[in-house]
């Protein structure tokens, strides 16, 4: 089979990953193959391929915003079928046993394994996926649309969650890549005011299309005081003006895996008056069916930029640079 290879991390300017062939990998007991249809091109991946992440073993096959059809069963799977569209998220196992796991908290699993990451992700022609782990896909969708939802999506739903927004309220998203243009119309189906600060004028675009009620640069303090935010840039120094913009008793959730240095907070001027701030890591299970239900229920309506699988390169240079709007799909 095809894939794109990191050997070893590298500035994507330098193209580190390679098209190379592969042996087709064998599903184990409990595991499905899947031939894939297309695979979202995210964030996260940019930081495993430029060795922001620790603990990656290479050589490595990223990307976990996959859709494909099941291609072969492994051992002791009966609630799947050749031939089934399924989708493969960033969470792809855990032990099952630890106190996180037992209480519904398998994100926080110290035992968690990753797509594309820790494990051979998406972006080849076949991946192998516990059935467990494997989401059916919504008819609604069309692969390209579905792949975001798959991280993009899932991990912007997870944020509006811990956020403590609720319907009706006043909502701060901080950036608009691929995760914000999902959460957007979650919220804006929530009934709640949308306020957005992104550095591109053509995401400030896209953020007013979706409904926002005001768009302003990066770190512009908003008209209104916001019952809820979240930063998805992966930029430290947004931190201190986002808290000073909430209302009192209002949470921040940061939605990055990775962010850069958070500036020395000043107690009384950015967190007292009850405001928390949190981060989301990774998701669970349940997110991901939850999202999936409610994006089909809206429907969702993912803005996507098709790439060949041989330009992932290119794929990840332009989501650095921050040069399309919406999401990046690899299609094969």
């Amino acid at each position: 089979m095809k894939a794109m290879v990191l050997d070893r991390a590298g500035d994507v300017s330098t193209n580190p990953l390679q098209l190379r062939d592969m042996p087709m990998p064998v599903p184990g007991a409990g595991e499905v193959l899947v031939k894939v249809r297309v695979c979202g091109v995210c964030r996260t991946d940019l930081h495993v391929v430029e060795g922001e992440l620790p603990g990656v073993t290479h050589p490595l096959v990223p990307g976990h915003q996959v859709v494909g059809l099941v291609a072969q069963l492994g051992a002791g799977v009966d609630d799947l079928k050749e031939g089934d569209r399924v989708g493969i998220a960033w969470l792809q196992g855990t032990c099952g046993t630890c106190e996180f796991c037992a209480s519904g908290r398998e994100n926080l699993c110290l035992r968690a394994r990753f797509t594309g990451y820790q494990v051979d992700g998406g972006y080849a022609d076949y991946a192998v996926v516990p059935a467990c782990y494997a989401y059916p896909i919504p008819p609604v969708f069309s692969d390209e649309a579905a792949a975001p939802l798959l991280c993009a999506g899932i991990i912007g739903y997870r944020a509006l969650r811990l956020s403590g927004i609720k319907p009706g309220q006043r909502l701060g998203l901080y950036g608009f890549g691929a995760s914000a243009h999902i959460a957007i119309q979650i919220a804006r189906h929530w009934d709640c005011q949308v306020y957005v600060s992104s550095l591109k004028a053509e995401h400030q675009a896209l953020a007013r299309a979706l409904g926002a009620v005001w768009v302003g640069g990066a770190q512009d303090m908003p008209p209104d005081k916001l019952h809820g935010s979240i930063i998805f840039a992966p930029a430290g120094e947004l931190v201190p003006p986002a808290l000073r913009a909430l209302e009192r008793g209002g949470t921040l959730a940061l939605a990055g895996i990775h962010m850069s240095p958070i500036p020395i907070l000043d107690y009384d001027r950015d967190l007292f008056g009850e405001r928390v701030l949190r981060s989301v890591t990774a998701n669970t299970k349940q997110d991901g069916l939850d999202l999936l239900r409610e994006a089909a229920a809206i429907p969702i309506q993912p803005h996507t930029v098709r790439f060949p699988l041989e330009q992932a390169n290119q794929a990840l240079q332009a989501l650095k640079s921050g040069s399309f709007q919406g999401a990046a799909v690899l299609t094969f």
